[in-house]
């Protein structure tokens, strides 16, 4: 059945059983529950998104139109209206324009699901906050609400309206500090007071035994150094843009900074002391489950890391899978990227000594990826590892390289940050020799999470198990490559993988198209638009086939 309810009344209504583990629930489109209380309706974004809603798509996959109409989008914007008209000209495709159609406009059509100004002892009146979900899990995760902001980026423009795009990307940047001033180490939260809205029960919190003990505002803490890295690239994105300076010295974005490197800091400690004793950890996580990848080894401390190598400890993967080896090279790379772009603005604001820290953090952090993030693989050469520990000299060597080499994980994992994305911050050049070798390796049956079959081929990851590539793989792909054929060959995957929905999933079999998790994952849907905006720019002669 679906459930109309007033907009935003999802909240308290969202199945948390399959919305956190990607098992789609039964839906009939042909019934529907109507309450009577308010004028105006909307229905349910969960159960809509299953459904196959007019007009359909003329192409061969006849794909639904998802969009919510215009009354019950949650932040309505014309400049994304004026980038689907002018990409309908673009796109010849009727498939491939629905798809974006659908795509490009999801996480404001359905997950900008409060916007406000902060009150009372929370913050100034004058705050303006936003509260993203990541689609079907009614919580914010700091990695997925910049990266589903980023997705705008094209369209961000300077502006003080409370309507506009940048008011959004300034709200979202002011919630986030507050998150992170309260819990540094967590990855999402509940909405903020002042939204007012019914906050479900954090599905794992029962389970979890964590340190230092997370605030009730916490929906989950587990401790991913991209989390921190993406409150630096939502704040890079703005500035970049909008050129808006002072927006940053107001409220708490300067404590916010200085708040992650002194977390970040006191994770460049390795697990012994010198004197050889285990070392106080900072963070601490364990949870009862049957799952390896959802709790952490020795206690909760993760597995050993050696002191010096300069990089920051990760307890988690940006797929909330814990890190086999800490030292994620991946989030190290994005961190330093991020970390380095965001002490412009710090410089800018008169905090010299802050942005110096913030410098050196980054040089050093890179310097350790150089030197500890690298190993050799017996036939693609010289790569990056996914992650290492940082003990050396037991890697598969090769005479002439020396010694030193790390402990490492080859392989990659289809969430953003990865190895295949390192050039989409800016960390490398995408033509980078060891980058072109990494790549050739993620995309080659030597990575162990490489999914290959009929349906679709890209990278996965243990966080659904082998057999399930995820679309975002493919579209990192088509956005790191230079290569006509292998962005068309992408395209046609991912186009004929939505089973029919016509919306980006989680992630889908490679051998079966019906077999798939999560239809409402916002941050896919917008990095496909992004994606294309992309190809518009640098070969919009590739929007001009068919891909039937």
């Amino acid at each position: 059945m679906i459930m109309v309810v007033p907009w935003l009344g999802w909240l308290a209504l969202m199945p948390m059983s399959w919305a956190s583990h990607g098992v789609p629930p039964t839906f009939d489109p042909s019934a529907q529950t109507v309450f009577t209380d308010e004028q105006f309706y909307c229905p349910d974004y969960s159960g809509h998104s299953l459904g196959h809603n007019k007009p359909i798509s003329k192409g061969r996959y006849r794909l639904p139109y998802q969009r919510p109409i215009p009354g019950c989008r949650t932040f309505n914007l014309t400049e994304v209206e004026d980038t689907i008209l002018s990409m309908k000209e673009a796109i010849r495709d009727p498939d491939l324009f629905r798809l974006f159609e659908n795509c490009f406009p999801n996480t404001l059509d359905t997950a900008i699901t409060w916007k406000g100004k902060a009150k009372g002892t929370h913050g100034r009146k004058d705050e303006e906050l936003t509260f993203i979900t990541t689609g079907d899990i009614p919580a914010m995760w700091l990695r997925d609400s910049a990266n589903q902001l980023q997705s705008y980026i094209s369209l961000l423009q300077p502006s003080s309206s409370p309507s506009s795009l940048a008011s959004v990307f300034r709200g979202a940047i002011n919630l986030q500090s507050r998150y992170i001033l309260s819990a540094p180490h967590c990855n999402a939260f509940h909405p903020p007071p002042e939204a007012n809205l019914t906050s479900p029960p954090t599905f794992s919190s029962s389970r979890d035994y964590v340190s230092p003990i997370p605030p009730s505002s916490v929906f989950e803490c587990k401790y991913e150094l991209d989390s921190l890295a993406a409150f630096l690239q939502l704040s890079h994105d703005y500035h970049s843009t909008t050129h808006d300076t002072a927006f940053f010295a107001t409220h708490q974005w300067v404590s916010t900074v200085e708040t992650i490197l002194n977390t970040t800091t006191a994770l460049l400690a390795g697990t012994y002391a010198p004197d050889g004793t285990p070392s106080v950890a900072p963070y601490t996580f364990q949870r009862s489950t049957s799952s390896a990848y959802e709790t952490l080894s020795n206690t909760g401390v993760g597995s050993p890391v050696k002191a010096g190598t300069g990089m920051v400890r990760s307890a988690f993967r940006p797929s909330d899978d814990a890190c086999t080896y800490q030292l994620f090279v991946p989030g190290n790379m994005m961190f330093s990227q991020y970390l380095g772009l965001c002490a412009g603005i710090m410089r800018k604001l008169g905090r010299r000594q802050t942005a110096r820290r913030m410098t050196e953090m980054a040089e050093g952090i890179r310097e350790g990826v150089e030197k500890h993030g690298r190993t050799w693989h017996r036939r693609w050469g010289r790569i990056y590892a996914y992650e290492v520990d940082g003990f050396g000299g037991v890697s598969v060597m090769k005479k002439g390289l020396g010694k030193g080499l790390t402990v490492s994980l080859a392989q990659d994992d289809a969430n953003i940050p990865s190895l295949l994305s390192a050039p989409l911050s800016g960390y490398l050049d995408r033509n980078d020799p060891i980058y072109q070798n990494t790549r050739r390796f993620v995309l080659s049956q030597d990575n162990p999470y490489y999914m290959f079959g009929p349906v679709i081929n890209g990278t996965g990851g243990p966080h659904v198990g082998p057999g399930m590539t995820w679309p975002m793989s493919l579209i990192v792909r088509i956005m790191t490559s230079d290569d006509d054929a292998e962005i068309v060959s992408s395209l046609k995957q991912i186009l004929s993988s939505t089973n029919k929905l016509g919306l980006i999933h989680e992630s889908v079999n490679s051998h079966d198209a019906s077999i798939w998790t999560r239809q409402w994952f916002s941050w896919a849907n917008g990095l496909f638009g992004q994606m294309m905006l992309d190809l518009r720019e640098r070969k919009p002669y590739l929007l001009t086939l068919s891909y039937q």
